[in-house]
């Protein structure tokens, strides 16, 4: 039963990357303003974290920019780049195309950042479904 909660927490990020692609692919902008609209929706999902984040207790803002500095500049990096990429993917390609965001990050995350920079321990299944995936591409630009 280790699997419920991490299934849980990665339903609900599926479940707000869903409504994220359907909000930019529903967007009607130029290209000129993507990145207004890229901006707008930061702002509204850092109000939503900022007011949230106070449910889960104390914290001190000096403290957490302190220890935490380069993290935060990394996790703001990618966060940008995230965007950026799900916009142009999205908008210019649509959102049936997630299905290469999602075997791409299972190696860039999994295998490069996980097993390779991090550590983490990588078992024979754990490789199995990297193969799988990188063969669902395969099978994806087959289908295009």
């Amino acid at each position: 039963m280790k699997i419920l909660l991490p299934l849980f927490f990665a339903t609900i990020a599926a479940i707000g990357n869903s409504i994220f692609a359907y909000g930019q692919k529903k967007s009607v902008i130029d290209d000129q303003h993507g990145l207004i609209f890229i901006s707008l929706s930061v702002f509204i999902a850092f109000i939503l974290v900022f007011s949230t984040s106070f449910l889960f207790g104390k914290y001190n803002f000096e403290k957490v920019i302190v220890n935490n500095w380069s993290s935060i500049l990394y996790s703001g990096i990618g966060l940008f780049l995230t965007y950026i990429g799900f916009f142009f993917l999205y908008t210019k390609f649509g959102v049936l195309n997630y299905a290469l965001y999602a075997v791409i990050s299972i190696i860039t995350t999994t295998l490069i950042v996980g097993a390779l920079i991090l550590k983490e321990p990588i078992n024979i299944y754990h490789l199995g479904a990297i193969l799988f995936s990188v063969i669902s591409i395969f099978l994806f630009s087959l289908a295009q």
